[in-house]
């Protein structure tokens, strides 16, 4: 009775407020994006880097790390993205993070799920990437712990926002270069009860990656705090 409920609702719904689509407002018959704009979305397939997930140019023999991870490697354990950060991504996700678009979630929630299966099989503790309580004040949510949140209900998988905090505000790291963005977050994150996640897999989620600087010192701290594995996951990364 619930679910018929549920559907009628629904369909109430769909009369006087028919699905469009989230990027160009073209109506459809389901809620999501419209065959043009989905075509604008550029997924992150193999080949790529086992570790970062770094799109890689050609097909590679077994599990062939990239050069910059055998340069240097990552904090975490594995990190993967669903897109390529562009122009079809972006309204999206700029819309969800500054304009309250909370009915984006479902279709961001739905491209999450793309992403290795062994991400949400393997961890048991899902956390986002944390925002200080002043900017948390200034706008009212974080968008990455509602994903994070939503993915966590959907595998039942242990979900706490309390788990990573930032210790202080750290600048915007929109116009810093990737040394400056390291040096800005160095320290900001830690965890205010290790015991939640000693000898645990964790995956952290954020909706967009640029450098990555952000994540890696999220992982440290949760490393330092006891973490067994951090794997991370986000909708989309930038790839220069």
């Amino acid at each position: 009775m619930k679910e018929i409920l549920k559907h009628l609702l629904k369909r109430i719904e769909d009369f006087f407020f028919p699905p469009m689509c989230a990027v160009c407002q073209k109506p459809l018959d389901s809620d999501g994006l419209c065959p043009e704009c989905f075509k604008n979305l550029k997924f992150i397939t193999p080949p790529y880097c086992p570790v970062c997930g770094r799109p890689l140019p050609f097909e590679t023999p077994g599990d062939l790390t990239c050069a910059v991870c055998l340069k240097k490697r990552p904090p975490y354990d594995k990190m993967r993205s669903i897109c390529v950060y562009n122009d079809g991504i972006k309204p999206l996700l700029l819309g969800f993070k500054h304009g309250r678009r909370f009915d984006y979630i479902p279709l961001l929630v739905r491209l999450l799920k793309q992403a290795d299966p062994s991400l949400f099989t393997e961890n048991e503790v899902f956390i986002s990437v944390p925002l200080h309580w002043t900017r948390l004040m200034k706008r009212g949510y974080n968008q990455a712990a509602l994903l994070a949140g939503e993915l966590a209900k959907t595998y039942h998988k242990t979900y706490d926002p309390g788990v990573l905090k930032r210790r202080r505000l750290t600048r915007s790291q929109g116009h810093l270069s990737l040394d400056q963005r390291r040096r800005n977050v160095a320290g900001a994150f830690y965890v205010p009860k290790p015991a939640l996640i000693k000898d645990k897999n964790i995956l952290l989620i954020d909706d967009v990656i640029t450098t990555g600087a952000t994540v890696a010192g999220c992982v440290r701290a949760l490393k330092r705090a006891g973490a067994k594995s951090v794997s991370v996951l986000s909708i989309a990364r930038v790839v220069k």
